[in-house]
């Protein structure tokens, strides 16, 4: 069995120092919003005890699908870095970057040039940029694709972006894994379905996506940037479901208006065409109340063969 782990939407904070010229650009709204709202209800000692639960789950990796940083300063992004070593070696952790790491022009390619380690396929030699994303690493029987849909976007708008280069380079991806029968794993920042968050927030080109779904095929889509603990599916190759997994904000705390940070955990058995997976989404019931099981449901490719107990999904078919 592999287990692997899944969290997104860090916001790692406090903001840092800020300087007038820091915020003269769309940082100024970032900013006022973080001082209203963001640093009441975003805290690292919640991401700690996630993390803390993950390692003492003892996954074989995990995926962290964006949005580790707040403003993408400088200081964060170096920030970002120092903790993602705090969660292991590299190759033990996969990331794909979100709109709040892309948030200003020329933020991504630094990103790139800090996280590089973190977003790196296997065999990868060059330096990394946008257009080395789909990476792909394997990991025992299990094929792990990250795909960036972070690009700096105007004030108040948080949209990602799918475009025909990745497509074609996804497709590739899918069917090379495919022909070795692994288990692939799609990450993305933005969810890849219609309605799981508003029009400023949402993917642009989700049909594409799905559409490259459906004609080359996976097993697993992983993204985060709704804060919320989805279940959607999508039609794959063949016929097949997909389901299309989003998990509560890391660094959300109790009291906001999104459910507190969970972490997600995804444990896949089985081999070629007889796949097995199961998915428990693990957090805190309580602001004083350790991380726990909160529910789990077994994925078969079908929503209607989808057991899910208790309570805690919302499910979009």
């Amino acid at each position: 069995m592999f287990r692997l782990a899944h969290i997104s939407d860090v916001h790692l904070g406090p903001l840092p120092d800020v300087t007038y010229r820091d915020l003269a650009s769309k940082r100024m709204v970032g900013y006022v919003n973080w001082q209203r709202n963001r640093r009441h209800i975003l805290h690292d000692s919640v991401i700690g005890h996630l993390v803390a639960d993950i390692k003492a789950h003892e996954v074989d990796h995990l995926a962290v699908t964006g949005d580790l940083v707040n403003l993408a300063l400088d200081a964060e992004i170096e920030l970002a870095k120092l903790w993602l070593e705090t969660l292991g070696p590299p190759e033990n952790v996969s990331v794909v970057p979100g709109n709040h790491d892309a948030y200003v022009p020329g933020a991504f390619d630094k990103v790139c040039r800090f996280w590089a380690a973190w977003m790196t396929g296997d065999g990868h030699l060059a330096h990394v940029d946008r257009h080395s994303f789909p990476y792909l690493r394997i990991r025992e029987e299990v094929a792990l694709i990250g795909v960036s849909s972070a690009r700096a976007t105007a004030p108040f708008m948080a949209n990602g972006f799918f475009r025909d280069d990745q497509s074609h380079r996804l497709g590739a991806l899918l069917d090379k894994t495919a022909a070795k029968g692994l288990f692939r794993v799609i990450m993305i920042h933005h969810p890849p379905v219609r309605g799981a968050v508003a029009q400023h927030k949402r993917l642009f080109g989700i049909g594409n996506f799905q559409k490259t779904i459906l004609r080359h095929g996976a097993e697993l889509v992983l993204h985060g940037h709704s804060h919320e603990p989805t279940l959607n599916w999508i039609r794959g190759k063949g016929d097949r479901w997909v389901p299309v997994v989003g998990v509560a904000a890391a660094g959300q705390s109790f009291g906001g208006s999104h459910p507190p940070g969970q972490w997600n955990l995804l444990e896949i058995a089985g081999g070629r065409d007889a796949w097995t997976l199961q998915l428990v989404r693990r957090g805190s019931a309580g602001p004083t109340i350790p991380v726990s099981e909160l529910a789990r449901v077994a994925l078969i490719g079908n929503p209607d063969d989808a057991t899910i107990m208790p309570d805690g999904f919302t499910v979009r078919p």
